[in-house]
This record gives C-alpha cells, structure tokens and sequence, in this order.
C-alpha cells in the first residue's frame, strides 16, 4: 500500500510517497512560489537530490505535476496511479470540529473553510489542495490530519483567555494549539522508548524548527500548550497542577 502526504502551504507543496509495507519512503519533495513565473520543484528521489524548473499556476497543475514525476521513467517510482492507494492531508486549523483525523467528505471540506477565519493563509491553500488532489485522484480515499486536533482535549481553563468571555461565544478566540501531529507522535515514541504506556506517563515535549512549542500531556492527552490563537501568539494563563 502506497500513501501520497500533502503539506499545501500558502504558496508552496510538500509531499511524500511513502509505502507502507516495508515503511520506506519512495520519494519526498518541494513545490516552491506556486502561482509564480520561476515554480521550482525539488526532489529527493533513490538518495538523490533534483531540481525541476516547472510553472504550476495553481495546485491542480502542481499536483498532475508531481503525479507525472511519480510515474516518469526516469525516476521510477511507480507504474500507474492506481498504485496509490490514499492520501493524507496536512491541515493547519480544524477549529473545534475536529478533534481527531477524518475521510475527506464535502461536509468535511466545508467545516475547512469555515476555520479559514483562523488561519487565512493556510486553510485556503489546504483545500485548495484537497480539490485538486480530488480532480487527480478521484477514486482514493482522503484523509485529514489536522494541526490543532491534538490539543483539543485541553480543559476550558487552559484554552479560554483571561479576556472577556464574549470574545470566546461570538469570535471563538481562545487557545487552539498547534504541532498537534508532532506532539502525537513524540509522545507515543516516548511511551514505545520507555516501556510505558502513554496513559501511565506525564509529558513535556519540546517542538523545535521553524517554529517551536510545547506541551504539557497527561495519559496521552494535551492538557496545555506553549501556542494559542496562532502560532506566533502565546498565552499567561499557566496550567497550576496536572
């Protein structure tokens, strides 16, 4: 079973092409300055590093791009499309709706757009993506994984801010979290390293990159997070006790 990723940024596509049998990565690659002149493609493919000079005016002619790649003899990476057998969805903000990963459904994509309020830049781009990974690949099953989905086990006093309570009821401006499928995954690691399981376990992970979190996680849970509103915002509240 082959899974096709997707990280759909504001003008940018990352993507990996993973097989799930033996766990191995078949190809992963960038989209950068889509909807620009100069759309250049990055590939790491069989350990080797390309670089593809490509326009792709949208995400529809990125993602028949990098479709094409796959099955270009040249890189070898697959015979026919029918070969993929899902695709996963990176998508920043999921709101209060989502509370894990969900199959792609029209009710799904519309409870996406309606968090577009929350994350201008990257909700739009993600469904963007999702439509023309649909077109693409009308036949397989789509799943989103969202950043915030993670977080949203937080109680009421780690996520409402300590601002009048209207600005939650009306706007739905509190803490949301993000780096959730990060934090997800080093928590399970610590439990597998350990010998633990997650529900037995306190946890402070510490997200470091680009951008940078942390989390407070009680039996595989969020309880708190470094990141609120945005990404670039914080909050004071502070989580007195576990």
């Amino acid at each position: 079973m082959k899974i096709l990723v997707l990280n759909c940024g504001s003008s940018s596509l990352k993507f990996q092409l993973i097989d799930m049998e033996n766990e191995k990565r078949l190809i992963k690659g960038n989209f950068e300055r889509i909807g620009g002149m100069k759309t250049t493609l990055k590939l790491n493919v069989n350990g080797e590093k390309k670089e593809i000079l490509h326009i792709a005016r949208d995400y529809d002619e990125a993602i028949n791009f990098i479709l094409e790649v796959f099955k270009s003899p040249e890189y070898k990476v697959i015979d026919s499309l029918e070969e993929i057998s899902g695709v996963g969805h990176r998508i920043v903000h999921g709101g209060e709706m989502f509370h894990e990963s969900v199959l792609i459904t029209d009710e799904v994509i519309d409870e996406i757009e309606k968090c577009i309020a929350l994350a201008p830049l990257h909700n739009p781009a993600g469904v963007a993506g999702i439509k023309a990974a649909k077109k693409a690949l009308p036949n397989v099953p789509m799943v989103a994984v969202f950043d915030t989905a993670f977080h949203q086990t937080m109680p009421p006093k780690a996520y409402i801010y300590q601002i009048p309570y209207r600005y939650y009821t009306s706007y739905k401006i509190r803490k949301y979290g993000f780096h959730g499928t990060s934090h997800r995954y080093v928590a399970n690691r610590v439990s597998e390293l350990i010998g633990k399981p997650e529900e037995e376990l306190k946890i402070i992970n510490c997200h470091l990159g680009q951008g940078s979190s942390i989390c407070a996680i009680d039996g595989g849970k969020s309880i708190d997070t470094s990141m609120g509103l945005t990404p670039l915002s914080r909050n004071s509240n502070g989580y007195k006790k576990w």
